[in-house]
């Protein structure tokens, strides 16, 4: 599950996927299956969520890994060569590393 905090010291990716117009819900499919298949049985994996812009133009993932060591072994994974050329050959990806630095949660009664 995820667990945004800065105490938590997990390796975090923002990946932004700009899409042509009318391949967003494939590309979210596409990678929805491949993280359900693969991705989230390799060492480190923690979470992975997946939006959809409202203009139908990005796919952003929010992914956490124990560490930077553990993502990087699954980005050298053969098996998963295919999905990186699928991924590209559809959008432009933008990968972004980062650290949690601050999180601000609303009261559970909204006040």
């Amino acid at each position: 599950m995820a667990t945004i905090s800065p105490a938590s010291q997990l390796f975090t990716l923002v990946n932004v996927f700009t899409v042509a117009p009318g391949h967003q819900k494939e590309l979210c499919d596409h990678l929805t299956e491949v993280t359900e298949e693969l991705i989230r049985h390799m060492p480190g994996f923690v979470s992975a969520a997946f939006h959809l812009s409202h203009d139908g133009e990005h796919v952003v993932n929010y992914a956490q890994w124990r560490s930077q060591a553990d993502f990087r072994a699954m980005h050298a994974d053969p098996r998963l060569r295919e999905h990186f050329d699928y991924c590209r050959s559809v959008s432009r990806p933008k990968p972004i590393f980062c650290d949690v630095a601050y999180v601000y949660d609303a009261e559970p009664d909204g006040e």
